[in-house]
């Protein structure tokens, strides 16, 4: 029975909304996350969790602990932001918010994802404690997922090693089990070394770092007819050299994220990358030191898992919306989202819906086996090659609504957001509890989790010597 952690989630909900406000209000970068991490911890340690913090050499990461024996059920919760995307709240234009003074802004609801995650993990506490039913139930507190890899570096330290089954979610615009596979990353700073001369009366005497970086991302524009059709590379010129024209550039730096649908293919990419930089700096006479930054594993499904997240979505129902919320939801997607965001927010879904509503008003159809891949890349990955991992999708923003935009930020504190949060916190709470209640689902798990690793071992895709992106820069 789930209603004792149901109705402590309804009678908790404006606590936990004011939480994840607060979180949107702070929006807080990449293991820089210091208040958001504190008030997680706080409200956690208030509910009777043991808190163990500063995990895996992270200051922001942390794993909040109930109960001491049974089935380990993981949690798992994000609190990163994105820079530059500052956006008042329930705007229907793009604006900056007066009121955030860092720019940045949750442009991919990681305050409602850590928040209902927390929620859910607290009433699966308080159900454990008033049953009297063994069970352990950990909230973990992953930083960076925006860029860093938290869960990554997370998973490298062995932090889920001992966890029977893990459990996430994520705000979206539609509702339904997270059924996709996704890819492979490896990212990479390429930073050239040349010399520095005077652009008009020594030129043969420089060798320019800038010409190197142009040089590499030619190259790699070339390597994209011969990579799989399903890989993506991307980069950022992060450093040009200096603002004179007249100085040959002694440095520069590209930032390079490869990825591929396994982490074999991402890897072997990246080493084709890494050739067309060295062939750059070799042409331009310039020397190129290679950064690796971070990497995540590609996700594997677990059927099991998602059968259970699926009923119990089903359970609860999609939330029901007021005429004001409609009409708002209406609205932004006439004013500011075009047809092709529609589109390819309904290409996403198992079956297609066709005349879309402004709010996704149903749970979308599970199908088993029909994992379609989805581009992006999550460090959620990892934790799926260690342990028998499920997640799902809940409607929180007018439908169509593109991740990392502002519009997704300006709907972030909306009582649209709000109910797919609380909605979500159910979902998760039912799921861990039927897995406690079912040591067998939690067996099956396991199993289909060797099958899809064909026996193999979890590698982190991060190679032991290279150090947290966050300690490395303070080298530097």
């Amino acid at each position: 029975m789930t209603h004792i952690a149901t109705a402590y989630i309804d009678e908790h909900a404006t606590r936990y909304i004011a939480l994840a406000d607060s979180i949107w209000q702070l929006a807080e970068l990449r293991y820089e996350e210091t208040a958001s991490a504190r008030l997680h911890i706080d409200a956690l340690e208030a509910a009777g969790f043991r808190v163990t913090r500063g995990v895996a050499g992270i200051p922001t990461a942390f794993v909040a602990q109930w109960g001491e024996s049974g089935p380990v059920i993981a949690i798992l919760g994000e609190y990163d932001a994105l820079s530059g995307m500052s956006q008042e709240a329930g705007a229907l234009q793009c604006r900056p918010a007066d009121d955030i003074a860092n720019g940045n802004g949750h442009g991919c609801g990681h305050h409602l994802l850590g928040t209902a995650s927390h929620l859910a993990a607290v009433a699966v506490a308080a159900q454990l404690k008033q049953s009297g039913q063994r069970g352990t139930v950990r909230f973990y507190g992953c930083p960076a997922e925006e860029g860093g890899s938290g869960k990554t570096f997370m998973a490298r330290a062995g932090l889920f090693d001992d966890v029977d089954v893990a459990l996430c979610w994520h705000p979206a615009s539609h509702t339904g089990v997270f059924a996709a596979s996704s890819l492979a990353n490896i990212q990479a700073y390429f930073r050239f070394h040349g010399k520095a001369s005077h652009a008009a009366a020594s030129p043969h005497l420089g060798r320019s770092a800038l010409d190197a970086v142009e040089l590499m991302n030619v190259g790699v524009n070339y390597l994209r007819e011969h990579m799989l059709p399903e890989a993506r590379v991307h980069y950022a010129v992060t450093n040009t050299g200096g603002l004179s024209p007249n100085v040959v550039q002694a440095n520069a730096e590209v930032l390079y994220l490869v990825r591929a649908p396994r982490n074999d293919q991402a890897a072997d990419l990246y080493a084709r990358v890494c050739d067309v930089a060295r062939g750059a700096a070799l042409m331009t006479g310039c020397r190129v030191e290679i950064v690796f930054d971070k990497a995540c594993s590609n996700l594997l499904q677990n059927a099991v898992l998602n059968r259970v997240v699926d009923r119990h979505l089903h359970a609860f129902g999609a939330p029901s919306y007021s005429a004001d919320e409609t009409a708002f939801a209406r609205r932004l997607q006439a004013d500011t989202l075009t047809d092709d965001d529609i589109e390819s927010a309904s290409r996403s879904l198992s079956h297609a819906w066709r005349n879309p509503a402004p709010l996704f008003d149903r749970i979308d159809a599970y199908e088993p086996g029909n994992e379609k891949p989805l581009y992006g890349s999550t460090d959620v990955g990892d934790v799926s090659w260690v342990t028998p991992t499920a997640q799902c999708f809940v409607s929180c923003f007018a439908f169509g609504t593109p991740f990392h935009s502002w519009q997704l930020v300006a709907q972030g504190k909306t009582s649209l957001a709000h109910k797919g949060m609380l909605l979500a916190a159910k979902t998760l709470a039912a799921s861990a509890l039927e897995l406690i209640a079912t040591p067998a689902l939690i067996d099956e798990a396991r199993a289909e989790l060797i099958e899809r690793r064909h026996g193999k071992p979890y590698v982190c895709p991060i190679p032991p010597e290279v150090p947290l992106p966050f300690m490395r820069n303070r080298a530097s």
